[in-house]
């Protein structure tokens, strides 16, 4: 018997060629349903939050392929910005064909209804990437690691949809800077974690 997941899989991926030319609409998931065999209304049991639920579930399917495309990376070999950098890559592999799914995506996530669920769709992206890249942190650095990864996602989608240069050279070039502005800036709080509870000492011990 088929999993909750495997349904919502299986309805998403009946509904992904039509989002290519109408964009996200409820009456395509009720017809993708009704083609995959499913009972009537069946689509809002599987996604009660209607298109909400919908394209978070678009998100979570890419987050599980692309952690599916990484298990046969040298993990060891690579540091921590490096398999971020994979990691991404790997979405932005498995996106390809779905780019349009993807623009329509984006648009749908920018109305201001959808922002809440927005971020907390971006945020579970982020916190997977970070969690297989192997950070363990629990203190308020784990939360900036993560929005500074939302953040880095968020503007090199918008380069990807549109880069037609041979294997996504511009959108590399992007993530690359990115990537690198975000390890300095990590530098610079791993300082100010070490300097500034030196500062209250020495100030408590005059």
């Amino acid at each position: 018997m088929a999993t909750i997941q495997e349904l919502k899989d299986k309805v998403l991926e009946s509904v992904l060629p039509d989002v290519y030319e109408q964009g996200w609409s409820w009456a395509m998931v009720q017809k993708a349903a009704l083609e995959c065999g499913l009972q009537d209304r069946a689509e809002k049991t599987l996604f009660p939050n209607g298109l909400l639920d919908v394209v978070a579930h678009f998100s979570d399917y890419t987050d599980r392929h692309m952690l599916s495309a990484l298990e046969d990376l040298p993990y060891d070999a690579l540091r921590s910005k490096d398999r971020v950098r994979a990691a991404l890559m790997a979405r932005y592999s498995f996106l390809e064909p779905h780019r349009e799914a993807v623009r329509h995506a984006l648009a749908f996530w920018a109305l201001p209804s959808h922002v809440v669920q927005s971020q907390r769709v971006l945020w579970r992206t982020s916190d997977r990437i970070w969690s297989w890249a192997g950070d363990v942190a629990t203190d308020y650095s784990r939360h900036t690691k993560r929005a500074m990864l939302s953040s880095i996602i968020i503007g090199t989608s918008m380069v990807w949809i549109t880069d037609d240069s041979k294997d996504i050279m511009v959108t590399q070039a992007f993530l690359d800077r990115r990537l690198e502005n975000a390890m300095e800036i990590g530098k610079t709080i791993g300082t100010m974690k070490t300097v500034i509870p030196n500062l209250f000492r020495q100030t408590r011990s005059r």
